[in-house]
């Protein structure tokens, strides 16, 4: 009997600390190199009065060298700002535990794409892959994420991150918070 308490509970722990496993949209090793790339996924949401914005995170790993694609698309029929990335911008994490951690833009500057749709809305899309610090993976693996703030060209802007939402363009339940801590390993 005893033995049998002990597997459940060795079987039930396994579970409880198995990560969860990665899923790729491109995941390709050829004579020029590697390169990795996680499904896109939503990190924030905000719809309001005709106007909607998503921001969604991809992890990249290329020939060995990890970073964050962020994706930004705002829609709108009224005037969309538009916000640039250059080699000045950063994206600030501020973890659950009170550290910060910042990753720094490529030297490519990018102010977006403007797409106006068959329904009369403006689509603005900006897209800026960050680089991540030394070090900066064992915190992001081991804490959530509480807030992000990202610096761009002439502007900053805070986005408080939920622990879980359901959102309203594909019923989906993402969960932000712990993205990082789901995630990263795929590209370590």
């Amino acid at each position: 009997m005893k033995s049998i308490i002990i597997s459940l509970l060795f079987l039930f722990s396994l579970n409880i600390f198995a990560q969860k496993t990665c899923d790729y949209s491109v995941n390709v090793t050829d004579s020029i190199g590697t390169y990795k790339a996680t499904k896109e996924y939503m990190i924030c949401e905000k719809i309001f009065a005709g106007n909607s914005s998503y921001i969604f995170y991809s992890l990249v790993l290329t020939d060995g060298f990890p970073t964050l694609n962020l994706q930004l698309i705002q829609k709108s029929k009224e005037f969309i700002k538009a916000n640039c990335f250059d080699k000045n911008s950063k994206l600030f994490l501020q973890l659950n535990n009170g550290k910060i951690i910042t990753l720094l833009h490529i030297d490519q500057e990018n102010c977006g794409t403007m797409i106006r749709d068959d329904k009369g809305y403006d689509n603005r899309i900006i897209a800026g892959q960050f680089m991540f610090m030394k070090d900066s993976f064992a915190e992001l693996k081991s804490s959530p994420v509480s807030m992000m703030r990202i610096k761009y060209l002439t502007d900053t802007e805070d986005y408080v991150l939920k622990k879980e939402f359901k959102s309203e363009l594909n019923d989906e339940i993402y969960q932000p918070e712990t993205y990082f801590i789901n995630t990263i390993h795929c590209i370590e």
